[in-house]
């Protein structure tokens, strides 16, 4: 493995799809920053980067909190240059429409949408200087339709997708120059199987 002077910051580094794309970074030599709300959860993927030959770093993070996300962020970009930031927080609840109250849909829309947005802002601030970097943000098919029980949900995934539909073509038309690193990052870190 070739190590890299580069973070990968993973907010939502969950047990499942979160971890992967963190195992797979770090196979590729970058440093990991894995982030999430019980950052004692991510020991046993600290302990397998590392058993790996990896490098990692887990930090507890409220996503939901400007100055937690701006804080991680930074913290990534100082242990060595954000390269990309991974944005993978879900809240996957089930409730019937006429169930879903109003706390449960702002907190919802909080973690997979505001959060996310949050997330997209900072790693922009980042990377803009430097001319590079790639923001991925994990999508469900809750943001294309809506499904039963799962009306917070879809309307959060929902608006976090043209959230970072606009910021992307905003980023490519205003601050970024035709061609920037920002639009090939598709086809450099296409995850295999």
């Amino acid at each position: 493995m070739q190590m890299r002077n580069a973070t990968v910051a993973v907010n939502g580094a969950g047990d499942y799809i979160g971890a992967a794309i963190a195992r797979k970074f770090a196979a590729e030599g970058f440093i990991i920053f894995a982030g999430r709300r019980d950052g004692d959860k991510l020991a046993p993927l600290v302990a397998d980067i590392e058993a790996h030959g990896g490098r990692a770093v887990a930090r507890r993070i409220d996503a939901r909190k400007e100055d937690e996300m701006s804080g991680f962020l930074k913290g990534a970009d100082e242990w060595a240059p954000l390269e990309v930031c991974i944005f993978n927080v879900g809240a996957n609840v089930n409730f019937s429409f006429v169930d879903t109250t109003e706390r449960v849909f702002r907190k919802v829309w909080e973690m997979a949408c505001y959060a996310g947005f949050l997330a997209g802002r900072e790693a922009t601030r980042l990377m803009l200087p430097r001319g590079r970097g790639c923001i991925f943000f994990t999508g469900a098919t809750a943001s294309l339709r809506g499904s039963v029980g799962y009306a917070a949900f879809a309307s959060a995934k929902f608006g976090l997708r043209r959230c970072s539909t606009k910021r992307r073509a905003r980023a490519r038309s205003e601050e970024y120059p035709r061609g920037a690193p920002g639009d090939r990052c598709r086809r450099r870190y296409r995850m295999g199987a």
